[in-house]
């Protein structure tokens, strides 16, 4: 079969590349950086190079596929990060109804129910329905929760600081997906291209609290009374900005943290329980996040 996979040599676009080309199937995989050229030829897959704003040359990649994977990669330069994820989702609607593509894996996420309130995850909402529109196309929202590696961003926090923490709240319990995990439930999903309609798909690997967290990491590094600390709203934001963020993401982020510290993000989720855990425990990441610290 023949896909296209979208996020370039990603998280999760990687190792989901090597899982379909493994099975024997041609892809082509979508890059806006001619960069990453030769390292996807590399993998066996085909480049094409381009924008996921342009229209046209979506429209042009995806026809003849059997299907796609598609995401909206973070950016730290749209004016309106909510407006710009919910832009792209609408143009990836756009291509794929004229091009003919008649079944997509699109890469969604928890607190994807919530249209305001949950920072970017809420342009997700808006991504997700302009895909839901469309007409004889069969999709598979994919809504992993909050991604293991997100916590390495707090690895110079943790060295220089000897704190973890965020505005989570002082325990909340926090849904974690490992992008191995999802890449793996990608792979399944486009290699059987088993759903029909408009579906969901919940992916997590673990549930802790930002307690457990601290801890396990605080084990990993040879600091086992390392503490969780509950930061302000104010606080958060300021912190980002202070470290180079754009106000306009940095404020989405802590908008984000709202929706986790109040329930709201896991809310949909809970509902839809029992999902079954994927098999990437926090323990198994916590190398990865001792690595970064000592690298921080």
């Amino acid at each position: 079969m023949k896909y296209v996979v979208t996020g370039s040599l990603g998280h999760i676009s990687k190792p989901l590349a090597e899982k379909l080309i493994q099975a024997g199937h041609q892809v082509t995989i979508i890059s806006s950086s001619a960069d990453r050229a030769a390292e996807i030829e590399k993998l066996g897959a085909t480049a094409a190079i381009g924008s996921i704003e342009d229209t046209a040359f979506l429209k042009q990649t995806f026809t003849g596929a059997d299907a796609v994977y598609t995401m909206i990669p973070p950016t730290i330069t749209a004016p309106d990060w909510k407006q710009y994820i919910a832009n792209v989702g609408k143009i990836y609607a756009e291509a794929i109804q004229a091009s003919g593509v008649k079944h997509v894996v699109n890469l969604s996420s928890i607190g994807a129910h919530m249209s305001e309130g949950c920072g970017p995850v809420s342009g997700l909402h808006f991504a997700e329905q302009a895909l839901n529109n469309l007409q004889n196309v069969n999709v598979l929202h994919l809504r992993p929760g909050y991604f293991y590696y997100n916590f390495l961003a707090n690895a110079g926090m943790v060295k220089h600081m000897g704190i973890i923490g965020g505005n989570y709240g002082p325990n909340t319990k926090m849904v974690l997906a490992d992008t191995n995990d999802i890449a793996e439930v990608a792979a399944e999903a486009l290699l059987n291209l088993n759903f029909a309609g408009k579906n969901i798909r919940y992916i997590v690997s673990d549930e802790r609290t930002t307690k457990e967290i601290a801890a396990v990491f605080g084990e990993a590094i040879g600091k086992p009374d390392l503490q969780w600390i509950d930061f302000s709203d104010q606080d958060t934001l300021g912190a980002m900005v202070q470290n180079g963020l754009p106000e306009e993401i940095a404020k989405n982020y802590t908008e984000m943290g709202v929706a986790l510290r109040n329930g709201e993000m896991a809310a949909d989720y809970y509902q839809q329980k029992p999902v079954p855990l994927s098999k990437t425990k926090l323990e198994d990441f916590a190398p990865t996040f001792a690595q970064a610290y000592e690298q921080a």
